[in-house]
């Protein structure tokens, strides 16, 4: 299992949404409270961030504007746990971004734990993290080609429904029908599945809840995580399990319910 947040608003340090909230991001690595599988998330962790695209004059000040045409966005991993890094908290404080996944790891047993494997993964201008895991996730399923199958950037359950995913918007699917479409065919084929997702191109985020907890706020920023921090902004709600949410910069949420296709699952 893992922890993770999406962040959308105006520009912010990655350390005010990572570090420094109180039961933030950095203190469910080792103390969540709604976590149903693992008690720690010491495998890893990553940070995603869409930087400013130009250096106008108001870059140096913070301006909202920058950075928002959702291009191709920085990462910082690793695969030691996130409160051992010592370098972590001065590069946060002052790396400012609109855009923001984040996420720390407790790795799902048969998968590889070196730092490919830290979310989130990357393709082009999106953004993904898995925070679940899918039993038998090596005989999924999913009609790959072996170039497909080769260009996993790690051995993992969670890089093998990024590569699924990412497919179907290579093909032009809207990003909450292609995560939508992966959800449900995973878990028809794996009952079990635990499918906790977020994905971003640094306009909109699409999150499911899938058998772990997920909650949202919304007021002058877009958080979605996990479980909520204890900081007095805004208020928090509550995501019901198998539904998927879209959101954006303008703190529009919509729902939809998530149910498995059975009827197509395959054996």
């Amino acid at each position: 299992m893992c922890r993770h947040l999406a962040y959308l608003g105006p520009r912010t340090s990655l350390a005010r949404l990572v570090l420094t909230p109180a039961h933030g991001l950095y203190e469910q690595s080792w103390a969540p409270r709604m976590q149903v599988s693992g008690v720690v998330n010491a495998d890893g962790f990553g940070i995603g961030w869409y930087p400013a695209e130009h250096a106008g004059p108001g870059a140096a000040g913070g301006s909202e504007a920058d950075g928002d045409g959702g291009g191709e966005p920085a990462r910082y991993r690793r695969n030691v746990p996130i409160w051992t890094d010592a370098n972590l908290p001065e590069l946060a404080a002052a790396i400012r971004s609109h855009a923001v996944l984040a996420a720390v790891r407790s790795a799902t047993p048969g998968t590889g734990r070196e730092e490919a494997a830290a979310a989130p993964f990357r393709d082009g201008r999106y953004l993904f993290s898995h925070n679940g895991a899918v039993p038998d996730w090596a005989n999924l399923p999913a009609d790959l080609s072996p170039a497909e199958l080769l260009s996993l950037p790690a051995r993992s359950d969670s890089a093998l429904l990024w590569l699924l995913i990412y497919r179907e918007l290579r093909r032009g699917t809207a990003p909450d029908e292609a995560v939508a479409g992966v959800v449900r065919h995973v878990a028809a084929v794996r009952p079990g599945a635990r499918l906790n997702l977020l994905v971003t191109d640094g306009r909109s985020v699409v999150a499911t809840r899938y058998g772990d907890s997920l909650w949202y706020r919304t007021g002058p920023d877009l958080l979605i995580a996990s479980e909520p921090d204890d900081e007095p902004v805004g208020e928090w709600h509550e995501v019901p399990d198998r539904t998927l949410l879209l959101a954006d910069r303008a703190g529009i949420v919509r729902t939809t319910s998530l149910q498995p296709t059975y009827a197509a699952a395959e054996k």
